[in-house]
């Protein structure tokens, strides 16, 4: 059950494809084509968010077409044949496929992708070159889904025409040149571009010199699962964060200093032993890091074995592993690579909530990837709505411009003034002699000449030239800190996982991820060989979030507050992914209203589920209703028509259908 690998050297990087191994299901081959084409693909997480999502929704509603109870979630229809398991294998084929060249064939490896799409249509024994959407063939209908699926995203707010470009956002600091002293910030609160002499993208392409904000749009995607109310312009709002300057300066200062600790921390002949089993880490409070692990594992009834590792290895590992995935599929993609290792882990059974009747593998994967890609397509939305909303700084630019004013919190062997006395030769600040009066920072101290040889560690150094625990050609995302996206889509994740599987434990009750010693890539370690280890989804969910403090991306309330909103959103989307599965979509009743506007004019409103057809039926008495406005397809989660006040006449009554067709 295991996937096998075919390793294969590309342009810009490694590239893996997927070889179909014995008992997995087609989905699980295109769930994995799909990870293969992020990996050599320009690291967008909303866009490979949707790109999961749209796939997986391919693949339900193709796999739901020959079910009698389940329903599609863009393409609906009754769909027959004498071999049901081999027609479904088909049509979710087709549909995967036709999404995935659609998707992928103008990516920056493009022509790869492709050619490996079309290598694995011809191994499952599909010809790639069949278009037909007549008739009742299973390639036909595979066609169909995702000629339907196509034309549903296309308009969904994501701008795939025109390259998700956005021309509605400019960034209120000028961009901050690495290569030359800090020039400081209009606004610290908010957030800063950067710009290089040479840029790479962290599974190696190249990138634009200067940062652009990528995704400033996606808060207004269209999502699968949420809600907002009328009104409100951010999907799950965690509220303004600390302020320099305003509301919870203090707050923001500590937070700032917060980032320094952690990166002095990842020095590993400085820091200390220490416990990162679950018998010592995890079992978190939702939003922090106030757990102290578990009394004993639930799967074994034994204490977990301690696991003693040096801080600064921990740090540095769990800041590389987390930062796009091992594999560089970003987080979105790491997160259906966790999942898949959760099914193919030897026993797990395939139990909805871990009861009732076991499914076969395809069943379980189609609805696994439904649920939890929607939930981290809707996580992107409501992560870059709210890092487009507040626009917030990161700690590159809130650590140099805090040293550069002089309002970095002090702390003895942290955070010191430069002073005469500390650059005599021999002293601490010995190196950094021209910089009397100035902050000096203790921490990593940046990028050695040689990271497959060297390490770095902690110094001294001018805290206006601080640098986080990344490449030089990379460090730090093109887009606001607040809220974590690793956060947000991991939380989520995990709260599918747990919903899915009726366990918030991984099986055995114990994840683990071995990174050999030597195996790092921004320098040369760990030191010794280091198993990181989660009890739960949300323990490995927590280490995600947790990993981009220690990797200077994020300060904790970029953290927190998007582990609680990707709870939501995991929440949410399972709530709704199970209605497609049982069929109670259709049935479940839905409210309708009419609300009188100061005109004069009356709106007729009324909930929606998306991709839902919705028709208006209007009469003057109860006893003849007749349509005069749809069926049309729900694109949002509300609908409305307006009454205008001229063209009320007497009493007038209004009904709203739903069905799952026009």
């Amino acid at each position: 059950m295991r996937i096998r690998w075919q390793i294969k050297i590309g342009l810009a990087a490694m590239v893996l494809h997927p070889v179909l191994a014995f008992g997995d299901s087609v989905a699980k081959v295109w769930n994995e084509e799909n990870l293969a084409a992020i990996r050599i693909d320009f690291p967008d997480p909303g866009v490979h968010a949707r790109n999961l999502f749209t796939t997986s929704v391919a693949m339900w509603d193709a796999w739901a077409a020959y079910d009698a109870t389940a329903v599609g979630y863009v393409h609906r229809e009754s769909a027959t044949s004498p071999d049901i398991a081999a027609a479904r294998d088909e049509a979710i084929s087709y549909a995967a496929y036709r999404i995935l060249v659609h998707r992928y064939q103008g990516s920056v490896n493009g022509a790869t992708t492709v050619a490996a799409l079309d290598a694995q249509m011809a191994n499952l024994g599909y010809s790639p070159i069949s278009t037909l959407e007549t008739g009742d063939g299973p390639d036909a209908v595979g066609n169909r889904v995702a000629t339907s699926v196509i034309a549903y995203f296309a308009n969904d707010g994501a701008n795939e025409a025109n390259n998700y470009e956005d021309l509605t956002y400019a960034p209120v600091n000028e961009a901050m040149i690495l290569a030359v002293p800090f020039e400081g910030m209009d606004d610290a609160n908010r957030w800063q571009p950067l710009a290089f002499d040479f840029a790479i993208t962290q599974n190696g392409l190249e990138a634009e010199l200067v940062q652009t904000f990528l995704g400033s749009h996606w808060g207004e995607v269209r999502p699968f699962a949420l809600h907002r109310s009328e009104g409100e312009t951010v999907y799950h709002d965690p509220g303004l964060p600390p302020q320099l300057g305003g509301v919870e300066d203090a707050a923001f200062k500590t937070n700032t200093l917060d980032v320094v600790r952690y990166s002095r921390d990842l020095d590993p002949d400085e820091t200390a032993l220490i416990d990162i089993s679950p018998n010592a880490m995890g079992n978190s409070t939702l939003g922090t890091n106030d757990g102290s692990g578990y009394t004993v594992n639930p799967s074994t009834s034994s204490p977990y074995v301690s696991n003693m590792v040096k801080e600064g290895d921990f740090g540095r590992v769990l800041a590389e592993f987390w930062a796009d995935g091992p594999d560089s599929e970003t987080p979105p993609g790491h997160w259906n690579a966790i999942a898949n290792e959760v099914v193919e882990t030897a026993g797990f059974s395939r139990q909805i909530g871990g009861v009732g009747p076991v499914l076969g593998e395809l069943e379980w994967d189609v609805k696994m990837y439904f649920a939890i890609n929607g939930a981290v397509h809707d996580s992107a939305i409501a992560a870059w709505g709210c890092k487009r909303e507040y626009d917030y700084a990161r700690p590159i630019s809130s650590i140099r411009q805090l040293c550069q004013t002089g309002v970095m919190p002090l702390e003895s062997g942290l955070s010191e003034i430069i002073t005469a006395a500390s650059i005599l030769p021999g002293e601490r600040h010995f190196e950094l002699g021209p910089h009397v009066g100035k902050i000096a920072l203790y921490c990593w101290g940046g990028e050695p000449a040689d990271p497959m040889t060297e390490y770095t560690g902690n110094k001294w150094i001018l805290g206006e030239r601080w640098m986080p625990y990344q490449r030089d050609t990379f460090v730090t995302p093109a887009f606001a800190g607040y809220i974590s996206g690793h956060s947000t889509f991991s939380r989520a994740a995990a709260e599918v996982l747990t919903e899915m599987t009726g366990s918030p434990y991984f099986p055995g009750g114990l994840g683990s991820h071995l990174v050999p010693a030597g195996s790092l890539d921004f320098e040369l370690g760990p030191s010794t060989d280091v198993t990181l280890e989660w009890a739960t989804y949300y323990d490995a969910a927590d280490q995600a979030g947790l990993s981009r403090i220690y990797g200077g991306i994020h300060v904790a309330p970029d953290d927190g507050p998007g582990r609680v909103v990707g709870s939501e959103c995991g929440k949410s989307s399972w709530t709704l992914a199970q209605k497609y599965f049982d069929g109670s979509i259709l049935t479940e009743e839905f409210r309708a209203w009419a609300e009188l506007e100061a005109n004069g004019d009356f709106v007729l409103k009324w909930h929606q589920a998306r991709g839902m057809f919705y028709t208006v039926h209007s009469s003057n008495s109860l006893s003849a209703f007749a349509p005069f406005l749809g069926p049309t397809r729900a694109e949002s989660d509300l609908g409305e028509y307006v009454l205008p006040a001229d063209e009320i006449t007497g009493a007038q009554f209004y009904r709203v259908n739903r069905t799952d067709g026009p």
